[in-house]
């Protein structure tokens, strides 16, 4: 099955485009193939990511403790580590 394509315009800056042109070359691709890989590559990072703090967001907590928590101020005190 194939994937439908869309064409994109995209405007860029001499230099950024002198480069996209030599990194495609380097990769042996065309630089509309070469920068929609970068752009699929970023869009998966970053639902997996996003997966992954969902499930951990979801997560019951794990640890019980007995006892009393330490307060703000217990955590940050530094006399008894002089």
């Amino acid at each position: 099955m194939k994937t439908a394509l869309r064409n994109v315009t995209v405007t860029l800056e001499e230099d950024v485009a002198r480069w996209a042109r030599i990194e495609a070359a380097r990769h042996d691709t065309s630089v509309s193939r070469f920068l929609a890989q970068i752009l699929k590559d970023r869009m998966l990072a970053t639902s997996d990511y996003e997966q992954a703090m969902r499930r951990f967001l979801h997560r019951r907590p794990f640890m019980k403790t007995e006892g009393n928590c330490l307060t703000r101020d217990e955590v940050h005190e530094r006399e008894r580590f002089r």
